[in-house]
C-alpha cells in the first residue's frame, strides 16, 4: 500500500456530501448489508433525512489519483464522520439518536451536546494512521464550537443479541454511563446477559469493534440498553463522552496541533 497523505476537512458542498454517502454506502450497505428507506442502490448513496443538517467531517489521502481506483473522483474520500450540534438537531426536529434513545437526562444536563454518526472508514485504512487523523479533525471541532458531550449510536455487526452477549454485558457492567447522562433504549434490549463473575473479559474484548473500544479508551461509557436496528444489521449502543473527564495525555494526543 502507498503512504497516505491524509488531510481532514469539512464538506464544502453537495459534492464533498455525495462522497462521504458514497463511502458510507460501501461500508454499511455493501459490506455490512445494511439498508433504509432512502439508500440508493442504483447511484450508490447511503442517505437520510438528517444529512442536510449534519456537518460532514472528510478524511481524504491526498496520495491517491481518480485513475487510481474505479471509484473516480471520489477515491480519496477515505473516511467519514457525521457532526450534529444542538443548534443544528433544533433545525432537524430531534438528534438521529432520539429515534432509538430517550435522550432526556442528555437535554435537561445543561451541557453542550453533540451527536456523532455514521463514523466509517474505507476497509485497507483501518488499524493504521487513518482514524488517528479523523479524531483529531473531531477534537479541533470540539474545541471550536465549545462541546461538554459527544454521544451517538455505534454498532455491532448483526441482530441476534446471544450471539454478543459477552461485548453486550461487559459494557453494562464495567462501562455503564452515570445517572445524570444515562440515555435509555426506547426498544430495550438488555445487555446484562452474562453475570459479571462468569464474564470472560479477554474473550468480551476480541468481539468489541474497533470504534466502541477507542472510545472506552478514551473514557467513554454507554446508555441502558442496547437497541437492534433490522434495517442496518446491527445491534447498537449509545455510546457517551464527558470531554471533561478526557485525560490531559489523551488531550495531548488528539489535539488539533499534533501530528501523527
Amino acid at each position: 500500500m502507498h503512504a497516505p497523505q491524509f488531510q481532514v476537512s469539512l464538506a464544502q458542498n453537495a459534492q464533498d456530501v455525495r462522497a462521504a454517502q458514497r463511502l458510507r454506502y460501501r461500508v454499511f450497505v455493501q459490506e455490512l448489508g445494511g439498508d433504509g428507506a432512502m439508500v440508493d442502490h442504483d447511484a450508490g448513496l447511503e442517505t437520510d433525512r438528517f444529512d442536510p443538517w449534519f456537518d460532514h467531517l472528510i478524511l481524504r489521502d491526498l496520495a491517491i489519483s481518480d485513475t487510481d481506483s474505479d471509484i473516480g473522483a471520489d477515491a480519496q474520500v477515505v473516511g467519514v464522520y457525521r457532526l450534529l450540534r444542538e443548534d443544528q438537531a433544533a433545525q432537524a426536529g430531534q438528534f438521529y439518536s432520539e429515534g432509538e434513545y430517550d435522550l432526556t437526562p442528555l437535554r435537561q444536563s445543561g451541557r453542550r451536546l453533540m451527536e456523532l454518526g455514521r463514523s466509517c472508514v474505507e476497509q485497507r485504512y483501518r488499524g493504521g494512521q487513518a482514524l488517528f487523523h479523523l479524531w483529531q479533525g473531531l477534537a479541533g471541532y470540539v474545541a471550536d464550537h465549545d462541546i461538554d458531550v459527544l454521544f451517538g449510536v455505534a454498532s455491532f455487526h448483526g441482530t441476534d443479541p446471544r450471539a454478543l452477549a459477552a461485548p453486550l454485558s461487559l459494557l453494562h457492567h464495567r462501562h455503564l454511563a452515570p445517572s445524570a447522562l444515562r440515555a435509555r433504549s426506547k426498544h430495550y434490549q438488555s445487555m446484562d446477559l452474562i453475570d459479571v463473575e462468569a464474564l470472560d473479559r479477554k474473550a468480551a474484548l476480541l468481539q468489541m469493534p474497533a470504534l466502541i473500544k477507542a472510545y472506552l479508551r478514551l473514557g467513554g461509557c454507554v446508555g441502558d440498553g442496547a437497541y437492534i436496528d433490522h434495517a442496518f444489521n446491527t445491534t447498537d449502543v449509545c455510546l457517551i463522552m464527558d470531554t471533561a473527564r478526557l485525560s490531559q495525555a489523551h488531550r495531548d494526543l488528539y489535539s488539533p496541533g499534533r501530528r501523527g
